[in-house]
């Protein structure tokens, strides 16, 4: 099976063939190097301040940290729903995003507190309110992932169901990349 569509139509993209190509493979190699670069400088600084960070510390610009966090998180929340208003893919990033703040919040919430009395606050905000929400997002932002794999699937008359998004190729028109064969569930060439 070769590509699904008609080449000549300039409205869609023979992604397999773009995936494929040079200056695509030097890209993504130049991304792994950096990510790679990140997780081997970030291992020996998260050592570094575990045994060098004091155990307390005056912050001249406590409020303007705190209110700055929470105009980041208020924005991304906005941002999530107007996405959802506009009907936009603009929904997962943001919906990551907002998830991801809510979790650190709760996460700085309980850590700051921990020792005194206002700790159980902070539990009890981040079980009720910041994880569920945290959660929220994220399985909304998974569902409208799984439902525009789901349409891009069809669109290039790929036969059964998408894989699961843990094994979805970042590009999905694998056809000529996988030696003509459409992938299978598995993400695997049938």
């Amino acid at each position: 099976m070769s590509e699904q569509h008609d080449r000549t139509d300039p409205t869609r993209i023979a992604v397999g063939d773009v995936a494929a190509s040079h200056p695509v493979q030097r890209r993504r190699r130049r991304v792994l190097w950096q990510l790679g670069l990140c997780v081997v400088a970030l291992v020996p600084w998260t050592v570094y301040l575990a045994v060098s960070l004091p155990d307390h510390f005056e912050a001249r610009y406590w409020p303007m940290v705190w209110v700055g966090f929470d105009v980041m998180l208020l924005a991304s929340l906005a941002g999530a729903g107007v996405a959802v208003w506009l009907r936009r893919q603009a929904l997962v990033p943001l919906s990551f995003v907002a998830a991801t703040l809510l979790v650190c919040d709760a996460w700085f919430d309980i850590s700051l507190n921990w020792g005194k009395d206002e700790v159980w606050w902070s539990v009890a905000s981040a079980v009720l309110v910041e994880l569920p929400l945290a959660g929220l997002f994220i399985a909304r932002a998974r569902r409208v992932l799984k439902m525009s794999a789901r349409l891009a699937w069809q669109r290039l008359g790929l036969p059964g169901e998408p894989p699961p998004l843990h094994k979805m190729p970042l590009f999905v028109a694998l056809a000529s990349t996988h030696g003509g064969k459409a992938p299978t569930k598995d993400g695997q060439s049938a």
